[in-house]
This record gives structure tokens, sequence and C-alpha cells, in this order.
């Protein structure tokens, strides 16, 4: 565990003026502690193992002493290859990596680029055709780009492995395999991950080298800086209460978190005949329209955004101001990550949660891993007696009902026969 390195400052670091002066422009000042402890290492090209989740500052940790030392070291580029890879599970994260790349790396002649599915290659190809110093890239793309020839790692310096526990989440784990394949042995390697499950972990000891290790914000400690509630309702009547909570005005920035891509798009065209705006962001959506959501949110078009857990993961917009969680997720470490997105950057931010008979054994577990008991609203018109005072389901019994009760029956199936049909989900 690290503590606050008291009257650090940027300068204090050592980074080369010109990213000063871009940290200067951009409002920053003091480093967050992960930065402060990993720099200095990363620097002198030690192999770092963080655990840290999103928001703590992660993303500069890495991304100065890597332009730092890529410009220090500079040598002509050879097409096609790369200098410094930046591995992301999600393209939201990769967009938002690369845009921090460039935002610090501005007054250096530094080229980067990003790379990711879901959109047209030809671009992507046209900008790593001449090499370039920074790459992020998520590994599907990645791996296509490389099979076909337009990408080379044989000459890679610099290895980062982002949010390492959700690329495991996520399956990406056996491509992360081919790529390491595909590396020099003598590189610096950097590896995040929010938590440590056992297959991390040797993950981790198979890529690093006698590794520096910085561990900040542990998941259970988060959600100490916000305030949290929950209320208990039926299932039938979870979306009268978000139209009576979104009433509020207080809720000026909002992320609603459903369990599934169905139920985020029903949540949006109940709000939508309510008129009250929202927009969906998950993994049946085109980049394009996740893009266009993700920004009308960031810019104030758009109050209320609703995500699945892996859409979301990843995306940090200042100044929201509460998190919904329209379903409780069966991870309990989920939560913490959802409710996480609010109070950034010491701002209060608050946490509401819907929580029907069948989620209680849910509820307890994230009471347990956060360590106290989320405070009960019963002053709303939906307030059920009942859910509180229903028997607990075991962990195991709630998540076999909630996902018998999300599958279509024959009946849905019946209702919906002249629907068009719909492609077959792909993986978030």
């Amino acid at each position: 565990m690290i503590t606050t390195i008291e009257n650090s400052s940027f300068k204090s670091l050592n980074l080369h003026p010109s990213i000063q002066k871009a940290l200067e422009e951009t409002g920053y000042n003091q480093p967050t502690p992960i930065q402060s402890e990993a720099i200095p290492s990363l620097l002198k090209g030690r192999d770092l193992l963080g655990c840290a989740q999103t928001g703590t500052g992660k993303t500069a940790a890495f991304a100065l002493p890597i332009l730092h030392n890529l410009y220090i070291n500079k040598i002509k580029i050879q097409p096609r290859h790369v200098r410094a890879l930046i591995l992301t599970p999600t393209r939201e994260l990769a967009i938002q990596v690369h845009e921090s790349f460039t935002q610090y790396g501005k007054h250096l002649r530094i080229k980067t680029a990003v790379v990711f599915g879901g959109v047209g290659q030809n671009p992507q190809i046209r900008a790593t055709a001449q090499g370039v110093d920074v790459l992020v890239a998520t590994p599907g793309r990645l791996l296509d780009l490389i099979g076909q020839g337009f990408i080379r790692l044989n000459q890679l310096e610099v290895f980062v492995l982002d949010e390492a526990d959700r690329m495991l989440d996520m399956g990406f784990v056996h491509d992360i395999k081919k790529i390491l394949k595909l590396l020099p042995a003598k590189r610096h390697n950097l590896f995040f991950s929010a938590t440590m499950p056992p297959e991390i972990e040797k993950l981790a000891s198979s890529i690093l080298s006698n590794p520096v290790k910085v561990e900040v914000t542990p998941v259970s400690s988060t959600a100490e800086l916000i305030e949290q509630s929950v209320m208990f309702v039926e299932k039938e009547n979870k979306r009268p209460l978000l139209k009576e909570v979104l009433l509020n005005k207080d809720l000026k920035k909002v992320i609603v978190f459903t369990r599934t891509k169905h139920g985020a798009n029903k949540v949006v065209e109940f709000l939508g005949k309510n008129n009250i705006t929202a927009e969906a962001i998950h993994g049946n959506k085109s980049q394009s329209a996740r893009q266009r959501a993700l920004e009308n949110f960031r810019n104030g078009l758009t109050r209320v955004l609703i995500a699945t857990d892996i859409a979301a993961r990843g995306i940090d917009v200042d100044e929201i101001s509460h998190v919904i969680n329209f379903d409780l997720p069966n991870v309990s470490e989920d939560y913490v990550h959802r409710i996480g997105r609010t109070a950034r950057a010491g701002r209060s931010g608050s946490a509401i949660s819907f929580c029907d008979a069948e989620e209680k054994a849910f509820l307890k577990d994230i009471e347990k891993l956060i360590g106290k008991s989320i405070t009960p609203i019963e002053n709303h018109s939906f307030h059920s007696k009942a859910v509180v005072d229903s028997r607990l389901l075991t962990k195991g019994k709630a998540k076999a009902i909630i996902e018998a009760r999300e599958k279509p029956t024959n009946n849905f199936r019946s209702r919906n026969f002249n629907k068009k049909k719909t492609q077959p989900k792909k993986a978030e």
C-alpha cells in the first residue's frame, strides 16, 4: 500500500520540460499517489505491477514516463513497427488512453495511433504504415492487423497490459498469449489490474521481471468516499421507480447500470416514452453509436447514460453526480467499479441501488465486501416491505433465478414472431 507523497509536484519527478508544459496547460500540478510512486521507477526502466482501478490516475502514471523515455531515446521507426504497445480490453478505453498520450505528448515529436474493432481497418492501416512510437490497441483488431502483415512487434521496447482482470473476464487471455509470443524477449513491461485473482497473478509472473509493485485504492475502500443508499422494490416497479428518482433535478449527470444489453435498451425506451432523454452504451451498439452516446453524455447533451458493466469499464467522464444500479451485479467487485464512476478528483458523489427480493443475496455480498451496511431509503412511492422481509436467497440460487427470468421464453418468441430477427449477440 502506498501513501501520498506530501507537497510533491510533477516538477519533482524530472519529466521532460515539454511534458511538464503539457501538464501545466492541462491544469495538472500535483501527481496522484500511483503517479508519485510509479513514475520514478518507470523512468529507470523497472518493470511494474500495478493494482489500481480506473480513476486513480494510472493512465498518466504509465503514459508520462513512456513518453519521456521514448523521446529521450529517440530512434528512427521502421515502417509498420511499434516502439510501445498499450493493450486494453475495450474500444472506449483504447480511445481514452490514446487521447491521453496525444494530450501529454503534444509538444513532443512522438507519433501515436490507436486500433480497435467495430470500424473499418483502412484508416488504422494508414495511421501505422510508417511505424509509430506508441500504439494503443484492443487484442482482436491488433491480431488481425498483425496477421495481415500491417503491424510488426519484433522491435517493441515497451509493453503495457491494462485492466488485465477485465481481459480475463472478456476471454482475451488466449489472444494476449498469442501477442506475447510475438514480442522481443528484452523489453520494458507494465501490468495493471484492479483485482489480482490467481489467474492474473500467474499471467503477471510470466510477463514481469523483478517488478516494482504499486497498490492503490483497494477495491473495498473506494466505496467509502461515496454516499450510498438502497431502495427495496418489486422487480416490475423498477422502471417507474427510476422515473421517479430521475425527476429530481439534483441528479445532473447519471449513469444507470443494467445487467444485460436487452435490459439497457428497454430502460432507454421506457425513459424516452416519459420524456427523459437517455442513451445506451453496450457491446451490441456500433462503435460510432457508442462514441456518439459517450460524447453526448460527456458534453451534457444527454443527462442519463444506460450502460452494462463491460461497456462502461474504462469510461472516465468528469462530474458524474450519481450512479444508479438498476440491477445489482452478481459480482461484488463490479459494484465498486460501477459506483467508482462518481466522486472523482475529490468531488462528492452518490450511488443508489434498486434491490428486489431475488437480489438480496447480492446486496449482502456487496455489504460484506465494502465493510458496511448500505443505507435503505423508504420514502419513495414503490417501497416494498415484502422485499425487505423476504428470506435471503443463496447467491447461487439468486443468480439462477435471474438468469432464468432473463432468458426469452417460447411465449415471448410467439408474441414477437413478426419482428425482425436480431443478429446473434457478440461478446462485449
